[in-house]
């Protein structure tokens, strides 16, 4: 798949922590959602995928915490963008700080997801959110 490429009903992952990103992708498979995953390791990287993606993908999973460019700079910048502001974004972090959360919100974020730090509950978690965005929902055709 080329970078410009991103499957439609795919899953975009934007995460640097290369535990979290192998625990997502395997909770993603136990769970049968076999849409395709697109990763992204860091703020610049995701933007730069994300703003020449045809079709854009059924959901992005964000990290806050990311190198380069952080999260809510992400979330913002996407929002900014014709192509881009409703694009479902659901912010994946391990941060339960009440500012992240509101500004998350306040930019746009579509639903905020602390990462569970017990592993079953992080599958969980994660296998809900596939399900969710890129099988249930219905999204928004181009």
């Amino acid at each position: 798949m080329s970078d410009k490429q991103i499957s439609t009903r795919s899953i975009f992952l934007v995460e640097d922590n290369p535990d979290d990103e192998r625990l997502t992708l395997r909770a993603l498979r136990q769970g049968h959602i076999t849409n395709p995953i697109q990763v992204a390791r860091d703020g610049e990287e995701a933007l730069t995928l994300l703003l020449v993606a045809d079709p854009l993908p059924s959901v992005v999973l964000l990290d806050l915490k990311l190198p380069k460019v952080d999260g809510l700079e992400v979330l913002q910048r996407l929002r900014a963008h014709e192509r881009t502001r409703l694009l479902p974004i659901v912010i994946l972090t391990s941060s339960n700080e009440q500012r992240d959360i509101v500004e998350s919100y306040n930019l746009g974020a579509n639903s905020y997801v602390r990462k569970p730090v017990d592993f079953q509950q992080f599958t969980d978690a994660v296998y809900q959110l596939g399900l969710y965005w890129a099988v249930i929902n219905e999204p928004l055709l181009e």
